[in-house]
């Protein structure tokens, strides 16, 4: 009997220490997956924005706050989380339009990891850091847009930035905003269309002629993603008119 329950005992603890090392090996496979390959911002877009003075820019640990200068408070604001492994401050120059000129508040997300899935803050911890903002979009691209979706309840509307939803949304009422590019290679308008059932009747879906996967940020090109025909200035126009357009009717 005794040697059957040591015997036992062995197995226990082999096949605990089995379990604790794969699960170490997990944890140490995700670390350093999601240090490895974060596609950098490009350094002049990104320069032009903190050169522009119209903008009062706030880097926090938990995000990078752009804000119209000399603003205490704003009609609307958006929260945006950035696809994995990409450098948040890759997304500051496409969205700066917003800032000059929509006067919104724009909150870049620092994903924990790089890697929006992993990230298990709540929407409040972003909208925190701007208080003076009456209403609140939440929006992301790529794998940060089906973060976004996770977080739309607690938002006034979700823009997603050739991105969809995992969870269904349908029947929320939420005010919903699609933007894809006709060049995606990765969320490709097929994938934008076999998703369209998870969002509302009344969701404004915008294909943008000649954008891929990339043209969403300035963080060069994306394996796997197709060649675009359109510039940024052409793409960066078309996210400010109707992100801005949004935000206007939230604020009405």
């Amino acid at each position: 009997m005794t040697k059957k329950r040591s015997r036992g005992r062995r197995i226990v603890r082999w096949t605990l220490g089995i379990v604790g090392g794969l699960l170490v090996a997990a944890i140490v496979g995700i670390l350093v997956y999601s240090q490895v390959g974060v596609m950098a911002a490009e350094p002049e877009p990104l320069a032009a924005v903190r050169a522009d003075e119209r903008i009062a820019i706030t880097d926090d640990s938990a995000a990078i706050v752009l804000a119209p200068a000399g603003a205490s408070e704003t009609g609307a604001g958006l929260v945006f989380i950035p696809g994995a492994k990409v450098d948040p401050w890759a997304y500051a120059s496409i969205l700066l339009g917003l800032v000059t000129d929509d006067g919104l508040t724009v909150v870049i997300t620092k994903p924990w990891l790089n890697l929006a899935f992993f990230d298990l803050r709540p929407l409040s911890t972003f909208t925190d850091l701007a208080l003076g903002v009456g209403s609140w979009m939440v929006g992301g691209h790529s794998l940060g847009g089906v973060k976004a979706c996770q977080l739309a309840s607690d938002a006034d509307a979700l823009v997603l930035f050739a991105s969809y939803c995992a969870n269904d949304l349908s029947a929320s009422g939420l005010p919903v905003l699609s933007l894809s590019g006709s060049e995606d290679g990765l969320s490709t308008p097929q994938k934008i269309a076999d998703a369209r059932h998870l969002l509302p009747a009344d969701a404004t879906m915008v294909e943008i002629p000649g954008a891929s996967h990339a043209s969403f940020g300035d963080y060069g090109p994306q394996p796997g993603d197709g060649t675009p025909t359109a510039t940024d200035a052409e793409v960066e126009a078309v996210v400010v008119e109707q992100v801005g357009t949004l935000a206007s009717a939230l604020t009405r």
